[in-house]
């Protein structure tokens, strides 16, 4: 069976992504952590883990903070398309963490979700 290798998609200063990985390196699971803000999504990366995820753009949505407010995505209908754009924009719109393994991913909220990636 393969190995596939862990990655977190954080926001260091996260304590959902903090906590997540204090799990993962207490069950010992090695994993590479990509700060999100330094390294930014690419479209066609953002849309490939949505698509690990089974989920759609406005389901990754982080409805908590100022850019979420500001574009009134509570009250607006814009498109899955604009949506994945605006978080390719502005990543505090993208809910976290985002954990992926090969052909899988998961958003870890809460983080005992990453239990079905194993």
């Amino acid at each position: 069976m393969p190995k596939y290798k862990l990655t977190v998609y954080e926001k260091p200063t996260c304590t959902t992504c903090r906590k997540l990985a204090k799990k993962l390196t207490e069950h010992g699971i090695d994993f590479e952590k990509v700060n999100y803000y330094i390294k930014p999504f690419t479209k066609e990366q953002l849309k490939s883990l949505l698509k690990k995820m089974k989920i759609k753009p406005s389901q990754l949505i982080r409805k908590k903070g100022d850019a979420y407010k500001k574009l009134d995505l509570k009250n607006n209908s814009y498109s899955e398309d604009q949506l994945l754009n605006f978080m390719i924009k502005d990543p505090d719109l993208i809910e976290r963490p985002i954990v992926e393994k090969g052909a899988r991913a998961v958003l870890a909220r809460p983080i005992d979700k990453v239990d079905e990636l194993f």
